[in-house]
Formats: structure tokens, sequence, C-alpha cells
């Protein structure tokens, strides 16, 4: 696989860069983004954090607006953020905001016309860790975060995959898409209307059937305006309560969805990562 740089910044010592590249997963060419903390250039490896963003967002938003670059540099943390979905004029799309582009949701689809494209959660897992591996010093230690949809991503993917990373963190994640308006419209376009193919992707549903435990963080604001219909944390905490999963939820009163939210929060989850990525 061959990278295309983009951008390159620096940033509280380190480097902030941006990619290019064509994905043989989503058969389209995708970009992300990469922070390399300064203890980089000491010649060592670093664990990585790898963070999936929400609805309409694509690379530069976390990078942009979340200033988790500074507390990178200080703990030796590599920050790798994708794209939401696959893009391209040959990529299928939709007028609504909540489907298409801008709203891969994290699944593989199965579903004409989105299933030669729209195989996020085989990017996330497979491709794009093989590819940061490969030209980046970094080690085989992940960590999984995300907010929103993206924040469903991360859990879906984590609890799905324990053994290939150290911990899991969201902020204001959907947390039971097969019972909210943006998951069963995604659902039902991607993985058609078989509707025990959508447990799959839903953390409400694999946190009740996980057998092993992850390290788990799931922040939510109390004024948020999508926390009832959309986001349901209460479904995955007593889902967690149920089975006895060691997941902490911390509410938040007056944060809404915002990246206000993840910039205030953002240096706990990172040194809440920090305490498993970096252990010997």
């Amino acid at each position: 696989m061959k990278l295309e740089a983009v951008s390159s910044t620096k940033s509280f010592d380190g480097w902030q860069k941006q990619f290019r590249h064509y994905s043989e997963t989503l058969q389209c060419d995708m970009r992300f983004a990469v922070y390399l903390p300064p203890q980089i250039e000491k010649g060592t490896r670093f664990p990585v954090l790898y963070w999936l963003s929400g609805l309409t967002c694509t690379d530069e938003n976390f990078m942009q607006k979340a200033c988790a670059q500074r507390m990178a540099a200080e703990l030796g943390i590599v920050l790798v953020a994708p794209d939401t979905s696959p893009r391209g004029e040959d990529v299928p799309d939709d007028p609504g905001y909540d489907l298409g582009q801008g709203a891969g949701f994290y699944v593989n689809a199965t579903q004409e016309p989105w299933k030669q494209h729209y195989r996020m959660y085989d990017y996330v897992l497979k491709e794009l860790p093989e590819l940061v591996e490969q030209y980046f010093p970094v080690n085989d230690r992940r960590a999984l975060a995300g907010h929103s949809m993206g924040g469903h991503g991360a859990l879906v993917i984590g609890l799905k995959n324990m053994e290939r990373y150290t911990s899991i963190s969201a902020f204001s994640p959907i947390c039971n898409p097969i019972a909210c308006p943006w998951g069963e419209k995604a659902f039902a376009a991607y993985l058609g209307a078989d509707k025990s193919l959508w447990e799959e992707y839903d953390a409400t549903v694999l946190l009740s059937r996980a057998r092993e435990r992850i390290p788990m963080l799931v922040s939510q604001g109390d004024a948020d305006e999508f926390l009832e219909e959309q986001l349901k944390p209460h479904a995955l905490q007593s889902a967690a309560e149920a089975s006895g999963y060691p997941l902490k939820v911390e509410h938040h009163a007056g944060y809404d969805h915002s990246y206000y939210f993840i910039a205030s929060f953002i240096e706990q989850h990172l040194r809440f990562h920090a305490d498993f990525l970096l252990r010997g």
C-alpha cells in the first residue's frame, strides 16, 4: 500500500500529518490523519489510539477541535483518525446526512448499492492498522475511542475483537442502534431487513453477550439533544449491570453533543487509555 502525504504541521513539538491512499477494502481513495508525538524522534515505537468520528465528520474534525495533541505529546501516544466513510464520485451516496458518504456507521454493508464500498468495519479493524504499522514507528498496542456514530464504531469493533485492543472509550456513543432512528435507517440500508444481522453491530447486544472483559469508559453529556431518542446510554448501562460487565459511564451535567464536550474531557480519556497502552 502506498501513502501520499497531504499535509504536515508541527504541534506540541510533535507532528500533525495527513495522508491519502487507495483502499482495497473500500475500493476508493481514503484519507486519514496521524499525530506523532515528539518522542518519535528517539527511535522507539509507540502505541496507537484510533479515533472514530461521528456523522458528517471527516478525519479532520477530531484533530482540529479536540485539543488532544498536547496530552498525546506528554504521554507518548500516536493518534490516528480515519475518515468516517468511503468517498468519491463513484461511491454511492444519499441526500440525507445520516446515510451514505459521511455516515458509514463502521459496518460491512451487505446490500446494494452499498456493499462494494461501505466496509468501514474491515477498514478500521484490518487495513488501516496494517498501513499504520507498516509506515510509522508504532508497536502492536492499540486502543479505540470515538464520538457519536464513531463511539458506536469503537464500542462494536472493540467488543468483537478484544484481543486486538487494550481499552475502549466513547463520547456520546449510539449505544443501541437497532432501537434508534439513526441506526434503524442505516442498518436497513446497509444490512437489509434481517434484524438478527443488525445485532452484530449493536454495542448493547454485544456487551450483554460478552464473555471476556476489556476496560471501557463512556462519557455522556446530560444536555445532549440526541440523548434519549438516538444515543440510549441507559440501555448499555442496563446490559452491563445485568451481565456484570465493569463498564464505567460518566454523566456530565450541562454538556451537549459538540466538540466542546470532547475537548473538556479528552485528557481524562487519553489518561484512561495510557494506563493500559503504556503498560510494560
